[in-house]
């Protein structure tokens, strides 16, 4: 019926060879299996295509391309769903709690599904956020020969307009600044059609994270959602592991240690978001490789920042991609010791041979700056600790906020009392707004805090205003913010201790997170403190607050003991 010996095969041929599998065979011919294709090493296509978000709304004719691509090289290609959910549509929602449970939920389905069909090797492709980690964690828990594919970034909007420009002219409008009618025109114009938001935010940072981490095909994080490159792309995407098959080159032989310092540097250099740090720790964790943030701090005491891209900077991801998208910069931080060339990437070469003939950038671009006059000498991606984050904090600090701020703390048990403050005037300059019961456990989900974020920066108080969370942030919030603090409000951690008027500074020199407080004050508060009850009893979200780890080892479900 079919050849057992074919290594490439090793679990698609229990399922499928045998007179006692003609059961699995008469259920696969119902799907267009033919008898050739039993003898196929057979590639599950992890597609998360739905008109849920504008970010996958392309993403099921990728999926036919990568089965192309696939079919082509002599393999099956099966061509499967699973999730996503849009944090731009459900940012300031109850909804958005669901988020980061999605990511566990797309590991967990592409884990199911080729576990239980016996797929020999895969493709996923993501859009939004959180379908980038959750795939690549899917994959490496399998540990088949995969690839991870990028659905490509959105085009820009009118105007050079984004989603992030929504959200922060609803803030201008609850000022006064604007009006209706340009609200309005902002939200018709903004987000044009297909592909993942704009900016550097969280999709494109993770995209261009994993590019560098060697689970991308070179070029595949830069390039346009609609595209005939983005097809290209993701036919390559199939053929290619044909040849991880041939070469039984699987997740674990790439995504190793210094290909996820590698991850960490690009991150860094592109001025990513702070999610970086949250979704790189657990895919690490998930492959079983050691990472924690002060591997964040390490590195980014010698990695510069020299992308001007947006929340922070002036420019697109599609201007980026015009000018030849992260290779140049990956071949610059090759040249300059930055980054480890001899890392094995899905192409079956190394690092440093795919590099080997990219050209850099024209010299008349503005949007990369030269390793030698960088935007920043140091990481934009700070890690704090003091008696406020024990455990760690992360914030995002580019510079142009300031690197210290000291206000007095306003106190919100969620973000929706946190909003409702903004827009009405209660927060004004000076005040450090603590945001808390919306870690990982306590939200639970660790909501983004994009809209409060926007508000205030909507309403000209970025310079002015601090931030400061158990919960996230979105790849788009800039500003003055700092989120994962850690342990949770919810674990007890000292966010739980804070009230109105206690004075908090926060430090991205000597990356501390302090509030002005005794140990015995801290001690007596501690004491009586009780923890809130449980915010969900039963479904997901509840499954999620009992099983999910701390924001700082990757907020991960599957933590071994």
């Amino acid at each position: 019926m079919s050849d057992t010996s074919d290594p490439r095969r090793r679990h698609s041929a229990p399922v499928v060879d045998g007179v006692g599998k003609s059961a699995s065979r008469a259920m696969l011919r119902a799907v267009g299996f033919s008898d050739e294709d039993f003898t196929k090493p057979q590639v599950g296509i992890a597609s998360t295509w739905s008109m849920v978000t504008p970010c996958n709304s392309h993403i099921h004719e990728l999926a036919e391309r990568a089965r192309d691509g696939a079919d082509g090289a002599g393999g099956k290609g099966v061509v499967f769903n699973t999730i996503t959910i849009s944090d731009g549509i459900a940012n300031g929602t109850e909804g958005m709690k669901y988020s980061l449970v999605s990511r566990e939920v797309i590991a967990d389905s592409i884990e199911t599904v080729a576990g239980c069909e016996g797929f020999d090797g895969l493709v996923a492709i993501g859009g939004c956020d959180k379908n980038m980690p959750g795939c690549v964690m899917g994959l490496a828990r399998l540990n088949r020969p995969s690839v991870f594919v990028y659905g490509g970034t959105i085009q820009p909007g009118r105007n050079h307009t984004d989603i992030v420009s929504v959200f922060e002219a609803m803030g201008a409008h609850s000022r006064g600044d604007m009006d209706l009618i340009e609200l309005k025109q902002i939200e018709e114009t903004a987000i044009p059609g297909p592909g993942s938001c704009g900016g550097m935010y969280t999709a494109n940072t993770m995209a261009s994270a994993i590019e560098a981490l060697g689970m991308s095909l070179p070029g595949s994080s830069a390039q346009e959602a609609v595209s005939q490159a983005k097809r290209a792309d993701c036919e390559a995407a199939g053929a290619a592991v044909l040849e991880l098959l041939e070469r039984d080159i699987k997740p674990s032989d790439i995504m190793t240690r210094e290909a996820f310092e590698n991850a960490i540097t690009v991150a860094i250099a592109l001025g990513g978001s702070t999610n970086a740090v949250l979704h790189l720790i657990a895919m690490a964790s998930t492959v079983g490789v050691e990472l924690g943030l002060g591997d964040f701090t390490a590195i980014g005491r010698r990695v510069p920042v020299v992308a001007d891209l947006r929340p922070s900077g002036r420019y697109m991801m599609s201007e980026l991609v015009a000018i030849g998208g992260i290779q140049p910069l990956m071949k610059r931080l090759l040249n300059a010791g930055l980054l480890h060339g001899d890392c094995l990437t899905v192409t079956g070469r190394t690092l440093a041979e795919n590099l080997a003939g990219v050209d850099d950038y024209p010299l008349d671009q503005n949007i990369v700056s030269p390793l030698d006059r960088p935007l920043k000498a140091e990481s934009h991606l700070r890690i704090l600790y003091g008696n406020l984050a024990p455990d760690g904090a992360v914030a995002k600090i580019t510079g142009k906020e300031g690197t210290r701020f000291s206000g007095t703390a306003r106190v919100f048990g969620s973000e929706e009392e946190a909003q409702a403050r903004i827009n009405d005037g209660s927060v004004v300059d000076g005040d450090v707004v603590v945001i808390r019961y919306e870690g990982p456990r306590g939200g639970p989900g660790m909501r983004e805090m994009l809209t409060p974020t926007s508000a205030i920066m909507g309403r000209g108080l970025g310079n002015d205003v601090a931030l400061i969370t158990d919960g996230r942030f979105s790849g788009g919030s800039h500003g003055f913010v700092v989120g994962h603090v850690s342990p949770e409000a919810y674990d007890g951690g000292p966010l739980a201790l804070v009230q109105d008027g206690d004075l908090i500074t926060i430090d991205a020199e000597a990356d501390t997170l302090e509030v002005e407080l005794t140990d015995e004050e801290l001690m007596r508060r501690r004491a009586a403190w009780r923890r809130p009850p449980p915010r969900y009893a039963r479904g997901v979200l509840a499954k999620y607050a009992r099983t999910v780890s701390s924001a700082s080892t990757g907020a991960v479900t599957d933590l071994m003991e």
